[in-house]
């Protein structure tokens, strides 16, 4: 169970991702039609103001995710929520649509999801990281299904530039959930290497590679989906657009019941591999039933429901397992690879989702996109099984100082990693059991002054 810092902490940080979805995704159901009031405003336009922020997300994750393994984590967040709302003031004061567009992309500038993921990473437990890696799936996912149905509204309500208003206030807002999580420093063994290097050793890693296709692949169907999706619901299932969301947030409860007992198993018993692929192939079933029954109301619902259940199993291990997979001290860079992966695959699957509604025939659409997750699956065969780590709290020491201590630490076989969190006066260990010999066992004994249980 996750102890009450844990807890606050994936509070924050998850609160945080949802604020950032919801004033980005607020804008995408409304801005195809208000976006026409602005001066100089052309459909390409148009949609580049709402695409631009995805782009400039996906070129900046990488440089933000190496700054964020050399320094400290939180104030590279507030750099990127100030952007953030700097972005959304920008785009609200506008009158011609390259206002907007340049507000969108420096919005898009802070680009942060990776050193908010580094973060909760570092402030949990190994044992509980699928779950609050989980907890932040499941806002992203709760915050999508709400900005669909909130943008329309709140546009009636304060318009267009008044909705940009509200990101700017929620950008704001973020960066004082901040306060609720501790202050960290990370002491990890000692390997110096540049920025590129450390980018290229990231990039040579097989299965973290299989990790960015699953994140590519995974948010190129969502996006393509949902821009497929709502015609069909109108035409076949004779539900309005404006009830879209209460198609969705059901569906996304449902999901819930089947999502962490998932998580569990895959952590506690040692399964991620096998769910990890079990809920690929979730994807591709709930695919291949709108191939053949989205001409009925209540088939077509049931495939939106398989795959809404599998994506949030995805959303929930992808971060956890990449966590897992990384090197320690190259982390948020993986996680920034694999943030830009998302984004890409967000704007690939805009593109594609785009073209498959200039086709007449519906089934092919979904053949499409069933074709893309069985490819996906393939390439993801080949994952192995994560390595586990352990973690122990252990009370920092009130006679050493603590830089010499952790560095005591790390000179022992086994001990990856040590985070310090000074103002709670306690550390989390994280520990490879697999490395760990009786002369560890020793060594941590003696430094300790007490047995301690691995």
């Amino acid at each position: 169970m996750m102890n009450a810092l844990e807890r606050r902490s994936t509070f924050a940080l998850s609160s945080i991702f949802a604020l950032r979805m919801l004033g980005l995704f607020m804008i995408i159901p409304v801005f195809s039609v208000a976006g026409q009031s602005y001066q100089g405003a052309t459909p390409a336009l148009i949609g580049l103001a709402v695409g631009v922020y995805g782009l400039t997300q996906a070129i900046l994750q990488i440089p933000f995710s190496l700054l964020a393994d050399r320094f400290s984590r939180k104030p590279l967040v507030v750099l990127g929520l100030l952007l953030f709302a700097l972005g959304g003031a920008i785009a609200a004061m506008s009158e011609t649509i390259y206002g907007v567009i340049i507000g969108r992309a420096i919005a898009g500038g802070g680009a942060v999801s990776a050193v908010v993921m580094a973060l909760l990473a570092d402030v949990t437990r190994e044992e509980q990281r699928s779950k609050a890696m989980a907890v932040m799936g499941m806002s992203i996912g709760f915050s999508f299904m709400l900005a669909f149905s909130l943008g329309p509204w709140l546009t009636s309500l304060v318009g267009i530039s008044g909705l940009f208003w509200v990101t700017t206030i929620m950008g704001l807002a973020a960066i004082s959930m901040l306060l609720l999580v501790p202050k960290v420093t990370r002491h990890h063994k000692n390997y110096q290497q540049g920025y590129l290097a450390q980018l290229k050793q990231v990039l040579k890693m097989g299965d973290l590679n299989r990790l960015h296709v699953s994140v590519f692949a995974l948010h190129l169907l969502l996006t393509a989906m949902f821009i497929y999706m709502p015609s069909q619901l109108i035409q076949f299932a004779d539900i309005p657009l404006a009830s879209h969301g209460l198609v969705y947030l059901p569906l996304l409860v449902i999901s819930l019941f089947f999502a962490f007992p998932s998580i569990i198993l895959a952590e506690k018993y040692r399964k991620m591999r096998g769910i990890f692929l079990t809920a690929i192939g979730g994807i591709i079933l709930g695919l291949l039933v709108l191939i053949f029954g989205h001409e009925s109301k209540y088939i077509l619902l049931a495939g939106l429901g398989f795959f809404f259940i599998a994506f949030n199993v995805m959303e929930a291990l992808l971060p956890s397992w990449l966590s897992k997979s990384a090197p320690i001290q190259s982390k948020a860079t993986a996680m920034g690879v694999n943030a830009s992966s998302q984004f890409l695959g967000a704007f690939f699957g805009g593109m594609i989702g785009g073209q498959l509604l200039l086709l007449n025939n519906t089934a092919l659409g979904w053949g499409i996109l069933s074709a893309i997750a069985i490819v996906w699956l393939l390439i993801s065969w080949g994952l192995a099984q994560p390595r586990y780590l352990s973690s122990l709290v252990l009370r920092l020491p009130e006679a050493k100082q603590t830089d010499e201590w952790t560095s005591q630490l790390l000179a022992i076989r086994g001990i990856e990693e040590v985070v310090v969190m000074s103002d709670q006066q306690f550390a989390y260990v994280k520990i490879d059991k697999q490395l760990i010999n009786e002369a560890a066992r020793q060594d941590l004994t003696q430094l300790l002054g007490k047995d301690v249980a691995i």
